[in-house]
């Protein structure tokens, strides 16, 4: 039995990652995020990766989203990346933890201005009346914040996944593909070989 150290792990993420950066034509820190409602029932949706490091995977949301009140309820996700240039995905699966608000204030201060407008004009999963409404809120932040400053709102912040299990997946000819699964134990991260 193979037995890996996370560090390990994540510098092979990391290669695969910057691979994918030359080679992906959009996107490449795209990554489906899978959670649960309170009844079990999953959901998923794309989101993009902005930190991974020894401590995790981290991504920024509204944390009154549809994502934002199941991660907060149900503190359990799965990621999936891939790379169809690549021929190559990783899918992660962990417990998630709040980032904390100098983590948040830091990530949100680098947006671009109208992207920090945006997370205080946009309520992210709830109706909308129409693409007005939303015009409205950016015009009124717009206004109210000027040339000041503009300050995180309380209800955004990022979530780290902190994984549990890890799995690369390559493809292979004949659909004979290569699937290395890594769990996480006292010992370390042990590997399994999966049949494709």
């Amino acid at each position: 039995m193979t037995v890996k150290k996370f560090p390990e792990l994540l510098e092979e993420f990391q290669a695969w990652m910057a691979e994918a950066e030359k080679s992906e034509p959009n996107d490449p820190t795209a990554m489906s995020l899978a959670t649960v409602d309170e009844h079990g029932q999953p959901s998923v949706r794309m989101v993009l990766l902005k930190n991974a490091d020894e401590r995790g995977f981290v991504f920024y949301t509204n944390l009154e989203s549809q994502k934002g009140a199941e991660l907060l309820a149900t503190p359990h996700a799965a990621l999936c990346f891939h790379w169809k240039s690549l021929r190559r995905s990783i899918r992660i699966q962990g417990d998630i933890e709040v980032v904390t608000d100098a983590e948040a204030d830091a990530y949100f201060e680098s947006r671009p201005r109208d992207s920090r407008i945006g997370a205080w004009a946009s309520q992210q999963s709830r109706p909308m009346e129409g693409r007005f409404s939303l015009e409205a809120a950016v015009a009124k932040y717009a206004a109210k914040f000027g040339v000041s400053a503009i300050p995180r709102p309380d209800y955004w912040s990022g979530f780290r996944v902190i994984p549990t299990t890890m799995e690369f997946w390559r493809d292979r000819p004949f659909r004979l593909h290569e699937r290395r699964n890594y769990v996480s134990t006292a010992e370390g991260w042990t590997e399994s070989v999966l049949y494709p």
